[in-house]
């Protein structure tokens, strides 16, 4: 036997995120297009109607686009990612239980 021991550690590395990852906060909500990814679990539909109606009501936001993951363990499709990225100023994901 060994008296050697090995140590995994289980926090990944950081990486560097490209330009078009690079978070740039938004001045205002007014007239802007905001995305909502839900991931299928209960209530966050809910969650995300109420929400939508505040941004619009309060906030001015434009519109609210809306897409459903199929579940909650599977990714947004490639087609939803295009979507957020040509028609979304902020996406907010979620989960709801």
């Amino acid at each position: 036997m060994s008296d050697t021991q090995i140590v995994l550690d289980p926090v990944a590395t950081a990486g560097v995120a490209g330009e078009s990852a690079v978070f740039r906060p938004l001045a205002l909500l007014a007239g802007k297009v905001v995305g909502f990814i839900d991931n299928s679990k209960p209530n966050f539909s809910f969650l995300a109607d109420d929400l939508g109606e505040l941004l619009m009501s309060k906030y001015g936001v434009k519109k609210i686009i809306r897409h459903r993951k199929p579940t909650a363990s599977v990714s947004a499709s490639p087609q939803v990612f295009a979507d957020i990225k040509k028609e979304c100023d902020l996406v907010i994901t979620g989960s709801g239980d």
